[in-house]
This record gives structure tokens, C-alpha cells and sequence, in this order.
């Protein structure tokens, strides 16, 4: 209903969500898969300073997920070896919030600003602070906002099902005139 309300949709992609059961379960990748497909589509690169956790529904409401006490330690310990830079942090469902415990060198570094926990309801949240741009909200008529993150996937789409039904017609071309030349 986003991206193939007024194009026929002429791509496929296949994201795998591994489900395994422990501490860390289920598709918590999901919205991290998600951005990397939707930055990939629009050509607008995303920050490599910001680790994601988070389940996704069909419509890009981002739901809670397990262990987020655990990544975000383990992302901060990983910064921490590099050295923090006050541009690192971890984006993660709003609902998870309420379940975060963390260790008192990781509370001290978001304290002083070095460190962030960034909390979302949707895929458009989480956009907006790995890119810097606003996805961009659908109008009454179905249109995206020159230039959001959402356009440009709307017009890569475009792009795609011109480039797929220009092959057709070239295919179709050279089947007839093989045909043409066989009699």
C-alpha cells in the first residue's frame, strides 16, 4: 500500500527472518533489513554509527523485541573499543524502553552524551535519524514530496518496471523477427 499504490510493483525481494529461540529470538533484524532494502532502492546511504533492533508489522510499526538490554550493552562495549564518538548509539522499539536495565558505564555515557538510545514507532522514525531525511508522508492522492526517502523508492520503482517492460518489448522484437526469418 506504500511504494505499488499507483505502479504495478515489478521487483521481487525475499528477506529471511531467522527465528531462533534463546535470549536473542525472533526477526529483530527485521527493521534494520528493511532500511538497508529502502536505502538500497533510494540511493540515500544510511549511517554506519547507529545499530538497529527491531520487529517489523507489514504496515512499519516497529514492535518490541528480545535481548535489548543485551545489544545495546554489547554495541556500547563495541564503541568502546573503537572510542566513543557522541554520534554512536542504538535505535530500538519504544515499547522495549520500559525494559531497559543497563549497566552504569553505559547510563554515564549517554548521561555525558557520548552514547545514544534513540526509541521508534515506525520505519519512518528510524529513517529520519540513520539518514538525516524525512521519509515523507503519503498525500490524498497517493504522491510522496519531491526528494523524501519515499518518493525516491516510489521513482526507483518506476524505473524498474519501465526498464522490465522495455526488455519484454525488445524480447518480444527479436523473437518475432527470428521467427520472421525462420520462414
Amino acid at each position: 500500500e506504500r511504494y505499488a499504490r499507483n505502479v504495478p510493483l515489478t521487483l521481487s525481494a525475499s528477506i529471511s527472518f531467522e527465528q531462533t529461540y534463546g535470549i536473542v529470538e525472533g526477526d529483530s533484524a527485521s527493521l534494520a533489513e528493511t532500511i538497508a532494502l529502502i536505502s538500497a532502492l533510494s540511493g540515500v546511504s544510511v549511517r554506519q554509527d547507529i545499530a538497529i533492533t527491531g520487529s517489523i508489522n507489514q504496515h512499519g510499526e516497529v514492535q518490541p523485541v528480545g535481548g535489548v538490554t543485551e545489544k545495546v550493552e554489547g554495541f556500547h562495549r563495541a564503541c568502546s573499543l573503537r572510542g566513543l564518538t557522541g554520534s554512536q548509539g542504538v535505535i530500538l522499539p519504544s515499547a522495549n524502553a520500559k525494559n531497559l536495565i543497563l549497566k552504569e558505564e553505559v547510563l554515564e555515557s549517554i548521561k555525558n552524551g557520548k552514547f545514544h538510545i534513540w526509541t521508534v514507532e515506525n520505519v519512518d522514525e528510524a529513517l529520519k535519524i540513520v539518514t538525516g531525511r524525512e521519509a515523507g508522508k503519503m498525500t490524498k492522492r497517493g504522491s510522496y514530496r519531491k526528494g523524501s526517502i519515499n518518493y525516491l523508492v516510489v521513482e526507483a520503482l518506476k524505473k524498474a518496471r519501465e526498464i522490465s517492460q522495455d526488455h519484454k518489448k525488445t524480447r518480444k522484437t527479436k523473437k518475432r523477427k527470428a521467427d520472421a526469418s525462420q520462414n
